[in-house]
Order: structure tokens, then sequence, then C-alpha cells
């Protein structure tokens, strides 16, 4: 048995109970699984939450009254220890929720169709139990797909997404070591924490129509993205393909968007075989300098809560899953998105 192995099995275990369980006995399912002192944090308007009533409460029965017959559609599972943790093991889960929206959530009316639902939850597992929990769903994605869409044209694309190209996410079975370590590397690289290399790859790349600003910044990416890299933003900015199509489909935009940009860390890192990912509460600190997402500049720094999944292929990040709690972070600056397509579709 490896050493993620028995974390693995409690949050498998937990997944096919609440998979299979009625709305009504989530906090059952829950209260089976998890610790007394259970800690959840979710994005908004679900947010910090303690105890497994609560949390029930607050997401999984409204969720699963909503989705009818709901399927949880794994792409990435992995569990690795936590770089910031001392020890701490972590397991994360990425993919979609999928079933039938028959019922309105949260606030959003029901189409009576199938719905998806893109997520990544983190498990910190210690002694038989959940401890705690970060999930990240795509509130924004989930309106889109019933119609809804309350934000102005994206700069890439959003759909739903796939897993990785080479359908190796799921590692139910603990992956060599090494590899994991590798991945952490990188990662660890690509936020600036372990010392860089000189990349010696020659660029065959065709900058045509790209700034000078621009042109800098993908050779930067280049130590650490593949050519090819594909980028699955949330909803909101939606996904690229290219290097060169990610720089003006996500990075320009959010770099002349957005000023007084400042990093606040991470608060779990995982990696095992070709896999990892991380999450911040917040990551980012900025403000908005006008016209990123549409909405106008202001004095006021926003934080923003982002999670990152990675796919390494080879000795470059091939694949890229990306959430940002949008909704929190328009709420900071006077939108609550929610209540306005509340009040205009159920008034």
């Amino acid at each position: 048995m490896g050493k993620f192995s028995a974390a693995k099995k409690v949050v498998l275990d937990y997944f096919e109970a609440m998979e299979a369980c009625s709305p009504d006995q989530c906090a059952a399912v829950l209260k089976k699984f998890v610790s007394e002192s259970y800690f959840f944090r979710g994005v908004y308007p679900f947010e910090e939450q303690y105890g497994a009533e609560d949390v029930a409460a607050a997401f999984w029965k409204p969720l699963k009254q909503s989705l009818g017959h709901m399927q949880r559609r794994m792409d990435v599972f992995l569990g690795g220890y936590n770089k910031y943790g001392d020890q701490e093991i972590w397991v994360l889960s990425t993919g979609n929720f999928m079933g039938l929206f028959d019922r309105d959530w949260p606030g959003i009316k029901s189409t009576a169709k199938m719905n998806c639902l893109r997520y990544t939850e983190f498990h910190c597992v210690e002694k038989g139990k959940i401890t705690k929990t970060t999930l990240f769903v795509d509130i924004l994605g989930f309106m889109q797909m019933a119609g809804v869409n309350p934000l102005p044209p994206q700069t890439g694309k959003f759909f739903v997404y796939p897993g990785p190209r080479m359908h190796n996410g799921l590692l139910f079975e603990d992956a060599p070591e090494a590899e994991g370590q590798k991945t952490m590397r990188l990662i660890n690289r690509l936020c600036a924490e372990e010392p860089e290399y000189v990349d010696e790859r020659a660029d065959t790349l065709d900058y045509t129509g790209m700034t000078e600003g621009e042109i800098q910044y993908i050779k930067n990416c280049k130590r650490y993205f593949a050519d090819d890299m594909i980028w699955y933003g949330p909803c909101g900015i939606g996904a690229s393909y290219t290097l060169l199509r990610y720089t003006k489909q996500h990075a320009t935009p959010f770099n002349d968007g957005l000023s007084n940009y400042r990093f606040n860390g991470h608060l779990v890192r995982v990696a095992e075989g070709e896999f990892g990912g991380f999450f911040g509460w917040p990551n980012l600190t900025n403000t908005p300098a006008g016209g990123y997402l549409g909405m106008v500049g202001s004095n006021q720094p926003v934080n923003m809560r982002v999670v990152d999944v990675y796919w390494r292929r080879g000795d470059r990040l091939a694949e890229n899953w990306v959430y940002i709690d949008f909704l929190y972070w328009f709420k900071q600056q006077g939108l609550d998105l929610l209540e306005r397509t509340n009040s205009i579709l159920n008034p």
C-alpha cells in the first residue's frame, strides 16, 4: 500500500456515499466521513462553514435537490503531502458534477435539461477522517450552460472542458514518488520558489502580431509551459489553446486590466505523478484598472481566490485547469451577480 492509499480510499468512499444519498441524507454522510472539527471553504456564496450539518445545509443539500441524479465525473484524482502542511496528506479531485437541472440553484432558473458544474476539491485526511475541505465550483459556467450569461463576451472559449489528453489523471494507485517530486519542482519554479534553469530549446514560435511585452512574457512562460499548452480558464475568461493564444486571450487582458498585483501565497500545494495543484485563500490581491471582465476601474484592492491544477508532460506543463472565485471578486466591488440575476429572472 502506498503512502496516500488510505487517504484516497477515505475520499473515494465518501464520494460514493455522497453520490448515492438523497438530499436529506447529506448531513449523515458527512458525519460518517468528517471529523467533529470539520472546516469547509467554498466559493461565494457558500464561504466558510464548520461541521457536517452546516456544510450539508449550505452546499450539498441544495445542490443535490437542484441537480437530479447527480454524478461526479472525475478527470483528475491524486494524493500528496501539502508543501506547507508538515506531512499533511491532501487528496485532490477535479472534474464535473453532472445531472438534470430540475430546480433553481442558487437563484438560477432551472431548465429540466442536463447541466454541468465544474469543480475542484481538496480534502485533508487525518486519522481516517476528512478534517478540512476546500471546494471550488464554477457557478458562472453553470449559469452559462443554463442559458444565462451575466458578463460581456469572453476573450477565450468556455465549454465542458475535457480531462487530460492521455486520460491518465485518475491516480487511484500511488504513482512513483520521483514523478511527483518532478512535478512539484516545476510548479515551485513557476511560483518562483525554486531556482531557475536555462531553457535551451529552439524557439520556433511565430510572434507576428505580438507586442514586445507579449513576446517577453511568452519567452518567460516557455520555461514552464509547452508551446501547445491548453489553459482551461474559468467562465468569464474561457479556455485558450497554445501559449500564443493564452497570452493574447488571458495574460494580456489580465495584466492590462489589473494593477497593484500582489501574490499572497498558497495554503495547499500537492503533486503526485504528472499532476499537481494548489489553492490560496486568497492567492492574489489586485486593483481593477478598468475593462477587465467588463468592470470599470477603481482604487479598491480586491482579493482573488484561485485554484490551478496541472498536467506535466515531460519537463513542461501541458494542461492547466483553473478556477477563480469571480462571484467573490465582483462582490467585493459592490456587484452581487447572483442577486442581480435572481432579481431579473425571478422578479
